[in-house]
């Protein structure tokens, strides 16, 4: 008799704890929240149980918040939390070890700014004086460049409203001008990479009336040079990736690699460089930039010099340095680990090159190279940045784990796979306010920094104003480690 009583009470347990997982199933597959329990529903619980029980037993059983690269987990939380607009703020004290050489530490003001004293942080315009249409950009963070075909169609229109809802810019990568890029109805820079994607003729060559038909679509030009993430090597999409749809907004056959060249074949040296600048932005009326990463001091050297020697106007309107630590959808790990010049050395030396020549005014510094935080943002306009770009703070907004599955077509969250059972996960009219939280809030942190440091806004940022850590019992004003240049 007891075994029948214990018997039936199992087989009553059994059909409640099926009917339970049933229930999560449909909830789970049928919200539009979370891109984990969409796509991988019941199972994809646990990572929110780890997620959240991390916290308490990570001392027994996880590794430290801050040791897991690229970026480690206290970062990731960070960029979570502004993109659900659930705040910065954490309790009983930090876990950044702040006597670790390369830390950042601002200098508080013994006075900070009031309330009633701050001002908003300026718009800057963007080839004022140079150019038929000069660009107003008004947010200090914006959406670095990642292609449709990198990302995924729904990862492109919730960038694309986010942008638009923040009130900041979006970057098209190299990949060209697609619809959903536009759909959004946010500024938007087209980069012009190595291939001329968007922008080829049938041979592969740039073709100028494209760019003129284009040019009412977008607030500014970016010719492509190089990437932190790759410099000496174009870009790389794999065959897997390239659907029909892609290959005709790149112009390029389907179903097949799509590699960019090292560099632009019709240009070899500066002066060819700074010509294209200008025939473009005379062709367009828009603004023509420049993105490349730094290895050393040549680039800037030979800039400067031919500019002045052709004019102002064969300047560029930008400058959007990259970092060696940037990111990107797939590299060979030898020039993703070794490659050019990290943000904290290229940024400094390049506003150095423009002060000294006399171009400061002239060209605007776009920064970015893991500048995924407020903190990090705010250290660039210190240095002598004017605005910030982040690909993967802005892909964390979207739902990214950081799975490093970018080149495989199997990205969990549906951000960089054209898999459509697993886009199906990232539902853009939830995502896109993620989007827009995280870049809002970057803004608010920057200035509530330059706040603490007794700035009113800020574009009053310089270099005295963040030290860097350089042993375990000193730090050095980022004004002594990279002096102004006199006069």
């Amino acid at each position: 008799m007891t075994g029948v009583l214990l018997q039936g009470l199992v087989t009553i347990l059994g059909m409640v704890l099926i009917g339970l997982v049933l229930v999560w199933f449909v909830q789970d597959v049928t919200q539009k929240k979370h891109t984990i329990l969409r796509n991988f529903p019941v199972i994809g619980r646990l990572r929110y149980v780890f997620e959240r029980q991390g916290e308490y037993f990570r001392q027994y059983f996880f590794a430290n918040d801050r040791e897991e690269m690229p970026f480690n987990r206290s970062v990731r939380s960070w960029v979570y939390r502004l993109a659900k607009d659930e705040g910065g703020t954490i309790g009983f004290g930090s876990t950044n070890n702040i006597s670790e050489p390369g830390n950042i530490i601002f200098v508080n003001a013994a006075f900070p700014v009031l309330e009633e004293e701050r001002a908003p942080t300026p718009p800057l315009i963007i080839g004022a004086g140079y150019c038929r249409e000069p660009f107003e950009a008004k947010s200090i963070v914006n959406v670095s460049g990642m292609s449709f075909g990198a990302i995924s169609e729904p990862a492109v229109r919730a960038l694309s409203r986010g942008a638009k809802a923040a009130g900041c810019w979006m970057d098209t990568g190299e990949g060209g001008l697609s619809p959903y890029h536009i759909e959004g109805g946010c500024d938007i820079i087209m980069q012009i990479g190595t291939a001329n994607y968007g922008v080829r003729d049938a041979e592969g060559k740039l073709d100028l009336e494209k760019v003129k038909s284009l040019a009412p679509k977008v607030k500014a030009f970016e010719i492509k040079l190089s990437q932190g993430a790759k410099p000496g090597k174009g870009g790389v999409l794999p065959a897997a990736k390239v659907t029909e749809e892609i290959a005709a907004i790149r112009g390029i056959p389907v179903h097949e690699d799509s590699i960019s060249p090292n560099r632009h074949r019709d240009l070899a040296n500066m002066p060819q460089l700074l010509e294209r600048v200008r025939l473009l932005r005379e062709i367009s009326g828009k603004p023509v930039g420049i993105k490349t990463a730094i290895g050393g001091w040549e680039f800037m050297r030979a800039l400067c010099e031919t500019v002045n020697r052709m004019g102002l106007e064969a300047a560029p309107d930008f400058l959007a340095i990259d970092g060696g630590e940037g990111g990107t959808g797939a590299a060979p790990q030898a020039l993703m680990d070794h490659m050019a010049l990290p943000i904290a050395e290229a940024l400094p030396r390049v506003v150095d090159a423009l002060i000294e020549s006399g171009l400061r005014d002239r060209v605007r510094v776009i920064a970015a190279g893991k500048l995924v935080t407020s903190a990090k943002a705010a250290w660039a306009l210190c240095a002598g940045a004017d605005f910030v770009n982040t690909a993967r703070g802005f892909m964390f907004s979207l739902g990214c784990i950081q799975a490093m599955r970018c080149h495989t077509n199997t990205c969990p969250t549906g951000v960089t796979t054209h898999n459509r059972r697993l886009q199906r996960g990232l539902v853009v009219e939830e995502k896109y306010l993620r989007v827009a939280h995280y870049a809002q809030n970057m803004n608010k942190e920057i200035d509530m920094i330059a706040h603490s440091c007794g700035l009113r806004h800020a574009r009053e940022f310089r270099r005295e104003h963040v030290r860097v850590v350089t042993s375990a019992w000193e730090s050095v004003a980022l004004s002594t480690l990279f002096p102004y240049p006199k006069g």
